[in-house]
């Protein structure tokens, strides 16, 4: 039976897709995660970053890095602020539902580090601040599952 906690091992290459929408906070989130990298031993030439003008384009970025076949997993990173009109709904839905096709349907791991948030305040409480950091945290729960996956032996 596959180990689902315990120390992180290094699974193989990391992609990792950072909107640049908000990059005050993105920045901080990719630090998470490429320190969570670091932790599974993961090697900095083995951390692929690419970056999106916004949130909405995480999706189509990380279905290509899928698709690639280059990646053990991915890890997607970016903010979404509510605002006053229906625009935070359809880039947050949006988004989530195009991260979540990329791993089923190609059977790749993809942290999701996707902060919807009400206010910039949140996102930087969530990006390093009292709540943590979340881009650590999809980093380490992509790496996990990868793991997960090359112990069953099924990609």
């Amino acid at each position: 039976m596959p180990e689902f906690r315990g120390q992180l091992r290094p699974v193989g290459r990391i992609g990792i897709v950072v909107s640049a929408y908000h990059e005050r906070i993105t920045g901080r989130l990719l630090e998470g995660a490429v320190q969570c990298c670091r932790e599974a031993q993961i090697a900095g030439e083995d951390v692929d970053i690419v970056w999106v003008g916004g949130a909405f384009e995480l999706g189509v970025a990380a279905a290509a890095l899928a698709r690639s076949g280059r990646y053990a997993a991915l890890v997607a990173l970016g903010v979404v602020v509510r605002g006053e009109t229906p625009h935070f709904d359809f880039v947050a839905g949006e988004t989530t539902r195009a991260l979540g096709r990329v791993a089923t349907n190609v059977g790749l791991p993809v942290g999701f580090g996707l902060l919807t948030v009400d206010t910039m305040a949140q996102a930087v409480e969530r990006a390093g601040g009292a709540a943590g950091n979340k881009g650590h945290e999809a980093a380490e729960a992509a790496i996990r599952a990868a793991d997960v996956i090359s112990q069953v032996g099924h990609r």
